[in-house]
């Protein structure tokens, strides 16, 4: 028998949501097949099943959040033949003994409270209950779709989405509590409210939503911004991408010039590539750069780790591999952690400037924008030169303004004076 405990997706990691099973009880699983999917502020992704056999028993369901290495499952991996009769009878004496769990949860609403039991079917999470409290649904109207006829979270989303909204029925009470004649007062929100349409956040989002929220309080947030010349740049990346895509199968970016750059920075600077742990101030001799990648419903930092000992070749690999396996959930759990310094390219999405927040519990993240060709006086004379804007967003309890923009001069000037060979 094995046990499929919850995987530890981060240093600073200590819970995750089971957002999804992708097997059922009695379903044959092979040893690394997507078993769950979980979801933290670090990572969105497939958890993949440690052994072969046969699950026999899902421990914790869908949308439920429980702390690391909670066992959320067993595999039986088919030795024991003898033992699986006595499983579906544990399976079956446990719903009891969860049971009670969620009326805590149910107890301050004690109108919907009496009906659950009584007219729904199944056993009912606590997102779906928080979830039917906060838009007042009645349960026994939800038809469910899950095991057994259980109403799941996306029951109550297809509902949400079908029924009128109560704002309709506004109109002939406000009136009564309006000072003006009932019969010539028009409530002015009642037009704009019908017109709303509510959707929870996925558990992803309310993640980022908390992790940014909290890097915000943390750091003392200040951004310094630099212009770069990247015409050297620009001429040998339009010189060698058609050889560069048909000797390696690649496309050549801007960006892994741009963390090369970065890392001969925090080479000079090392204290951009720290971090604070109360009042002391941690030098980590590895230089692993986050690099944000944007999926179609929020954003995950997987690192490349020893960033220094990779020239431009290396560093493309890796940042085309790494955006690959995270928008196809492969991402493994150490590689969204352990990053000592992050970078975003928003430049790929056509912006110019922006103001990135700081990836905790870093000190400093480079925005990269779009490279566009300017005119740009030189010797006094105009020239047509394509510039890039860096934006350094440090944390100013450990960094100085001074310091920050003598970090980015390095980079800048790596950048405008490029010799090293990429093909």
């Amino acid at each position: 028998m094995t046990e499929v405990v919850m995987p530890q997706m981060g240093e600073s990691i200590v819970e995750g949501t089971l957002t999804k099973w992708l097997k059922k009880p009695g379903d044959h699983v092979e040893r690394d097949e997507p078993l769950f999917e979980i979801s933290t502020d670090k990572v969105d992704t497939e958890i993949p099943s440690p052994a072969a056999g046969t699950l026999q028993e899902v421990l914790v369901e869908e949308g439920k959040t429980v702390g690391i290495n909670t066992v959320v499952a067993r595999i039986e991996d088919g030795a024991g033949n003898g033992a699986a009769p006595a499983k579906p009878a544990a399976a079956a004496s446990a719903p009891p003994v969860q049971a009670p769990a969620p009326a805590p949860v149910a107890a301050p609403a004690p109108v919907a409270a009496p009906a659950e039991p009584a007219e729904v079917a199944g056993p009912l999470s606590p997102l779906v209950r928080k979830m039917a409290r906060e838009n007042n649904i009645d349960l026994s109207r939800v038809k469910g779709t899950g095991a057994g006829g259980r109403i799941t979270k996306q029951d109550l989303e297809a509902y949400l989405g079908e029924r009128p909204s109560p704002a309709a029925a506004r109109p002939a009470v406000v009136p009564l509590q309006a000072p003006p004649a009932p019969s010539t007062y028009v409530p002015p929100a009642a037009p704009s409210q019908a017109k709303v349409r509510v959707e929870p956040m996925s558990v992803m989002r309310q993640k980022i939503a908390e992790h940014m929220v909290m890097s915000k309080r943390t750091s003392a947030h200040v951004t310094t911004i630099h212009r770069v010349d990247m015409t050297k740049v620009a001429k040998i990346w339009a010189r060698q991408k058609e050889d560069f895509q048909a000797r390696y199968g690649i496309q050549l970016t801007y960006l892994p010039f741009v963390v090369r750059a970065a890392v001969e920075a925090l080479r000079t600077f090392p204290i951009v590539n720290a971090s604070i742990e109360g009042t002391n101030i941690l030098y980590h001799n590895d230089i692993n750069i986050g690099i944000a990648v944007a999926l179609e419903n929020g954003l995950i930092v997987p690192v490349i780790r020893n960033a220094d000992e990779k020239n431009v070749l290396g560093l493309q690999r890796a940042i085309v591999d790494l955006a690959a396996r995270a928008r196809s959930r492969q991402l493994k759990p150490d590689e969204v952690q352990g990053g000592t310094f992050s970078i975003t390219n928003f430049g790929s999405f056509g912006s110019i400037v922006a103001t990135p927040v700081i990836n905790q519990p870093q000190v400093a993240i480079l925005g990269v924008g779009a490279v566009t060709k300017e005119p740009v006086v030189i010797d006094d004379a105009i020239a047509i030169r394509s510039m890039c804007y860096l934006s350094l967003t440090f944390d100013h309890r450990l960094i100085d303004g001074a310091l920050a923009d003598q970090f980015t001069a390095k980079a800048k000037a790596v950048l405008e004076n490029w010799s090293e060979e990429v093909l």
